[in-house]
């Protein structure tokens, strides 16, 4: 399932691969694969580590499931393959950037072009079950999500974690704040977005300020 990860990926997390959770983990999501329609593509399930190499990591996103509907998702969070429209959470964070970075609603709402300039795009749950939400929880993704964020804390100096929403602002205690900066804000779902807790967070221009005091290039969200 993990064949194919960047050696640079592997040499951190080999330990977790080798762990009898992750057996476990892996025997429950081949039988669903096989079983049922899963999202994203086989291929595509550690898509976020593919595009975003360890040593080029600057920025993390988490979200939490991937999305459950056919075609949508492609193994980084809030991101949709090519030609798929854009689901609600993703056009309000696209509505942010507009406002912040005053830059156009994109036609596709793939964000490859995130991953590849170091934002690692993280769900908690790294497959679903067809239209099927949360069911692949509990299951020992979250186990392995986390200590991917706790590793990255440990070995990585001066990241920037953006935590969108309660669940993924639990994920705090995972993360030393001494050594890395992070930004919360609600969910862009529109649920939180229309109650006022999402817009206005400016985190595209945040993140950039603090990537230029640091020396390091800035994104081009």
């Amino acid at each position: 399932m993990h064949g194919n990860l960047h050696p640079s990926w592997h040499q951190l997390l080999n330990s977790e691969f080798r762990a009898p959770y992750f057996k476990n983990l892996q025997a429950f999501v081949n039988q669903e694969y096989d079983e049922h329609q899963c999202f994203p593509l086989k291929s595509q399930i550690f898509a976020a580590f593919d595009h975003c190499l360890f040593n080029e990591t600057k920025v993390v996103i988490i979200g939490q499931d991937p999305y459950h509907g056919p075609g949508q998702a492609n193994g980084l969070c809030f991101s949709v393959n090519d030609g798929i429209a854009l689901p609600p959470s993703l056009m309000n964070i696209f509505k942010e950037l507009q406002a912040d970075e005053q830059k156009p609603i994109p036609k596709s709402g793939n964000l490859e072009k995130w991953a590849c300039q170091g934002v690692l795009l993280l769900n908690a749950t790294l497959t679903v079950r067809a239209h099927s939400a949360g069911s692949h929880q509990g299951k020992g993704w979250e186990t392995f999500t986390d200590a991917v964020i706790s590793k990255l804390s440990q070995e990585k100096e001066g990241l920037i974690f953006l935590l969108w929403g309660g669940k993924a602002q639990k994920k705090v205690k995972l993360i030393d704040t001494q050594k890395h900066r992070v930004l919360t804000t609600g969910h862009p779902s529109p649920l939180s977005a229309n109650r006022g807790y999402w817009f206005g967070n400016k985190h595209f221009s945040k993140t950039n300020e603090i990537l230029k005091n640091l020396g390091l290039t800035t994104i081009n969200w």
